[in-house]
């Protein structure tokens, strides 16, 4: 889920605990309280999905690791013709 869907689906459900919660209790600070910590507990839950999401994928380096020599066409990987100059090396 992106986070502005994100965002505009924890605030319809934070406005619709805390209008639930203030009819229950008829408290204001009651409903303030209980409604931040709704808040709290949802960012928790999202931040623990996109956790998930994130150690779940596989690393996508390892599929485009060349091999040293290519079968399908027969061709070895040969080394490029331009030489790398490191910074410390002099002519």
């Amino acid at each position: 889920m992106r986070f502005p869907n994100f965002l505009v689906g924890m605030f319809g459900v934070l406005i619709a605990f805390a209008i639930t919660t203030y009819v229950i209790t008829q408290s204001l600070w009651a409903t303030i309280v209980q409604t931040l910590i709704c808040a709290v507990v949802i960012q928790i839950g999202y931040f623990g999905v996109v956790l998930f999401l994130v150690l779940r994928e596989k690393p996508r380096t390892s599929e485009r690791k060349p091999s040293g020599n290519n079968e399908a066409t027969g061709v070895a990987n040969q080394q490029s013709p331009f030489k790398s100059i490191s910074p410390t090396e002099t002519h």
